[in-house]
């Protein structure tokens, strides 16, 4: 029997938390953190709501599953995330030392894979573009409706 879970179910998961970010007027960026298969932490932008610039939806999700593991590193984990982190939140990756990141859209802009050395750490995995569309077409609606 095949899975039903796999980076485009856990991505949808996460695409669920951006419309959540959205929905409170924040840039839509949604993040979870998966261990064997189940959900243990969910984060979304909340930069605006707390007034924090550090509110990004992985650093939420980073402190959420180091809670709930009762652990500082993530080894036996994989993060999803809507939007590629950014340098802050590489670093903060690159901390945790988690097994896998998943993102969807490219962040052309402020994105840490636009440095020539990864800002990630060595052991861990990155895979991009897992529902890529998706995942752009609903920062671009958000920033879109700003400049009307």
């Amino acid at each position: 029997m095949i899975s039903p879970y796999n980076d485009e179910y856990f991505m949808r998961q996460a695409l669920i938390e951006a419309r959540h970010a959205s929905s409170l007027n924040e840039v839509p960026v949604g993040a979870i953190i998966v261990c064997k298969n189940q959900i243990i932490a969910r984060g979304h932008n909340l930069t605006e709501t707390l007034t924090d610039v550090t509110a990004h939806a992985e650093i939420q999700a980073i402190t959420a599953a180091s809670q709930y593991l009762g652990a500082k590193y993530l080894k036996n984990c994989t993060l999803y995330v809507t939007l590629e982190p950014c340098c802050m939140c590489a670093g903060a990756l690159y901390w945790s030392q988690i097994e896998k990141i998943v993102y969807g859209a490219r962040d052309e802009q402020r994105g840490a894979g636009k440095h020539e050395k990864s800002l990630y750490h060595p052991s861990t995995l990155v895979v991009n573009g897992i529902l890529q569309e998706e995942c752009s077409l609903l920062i671009k609606d958000f920033f879109a409706s700003k400049r009307k």
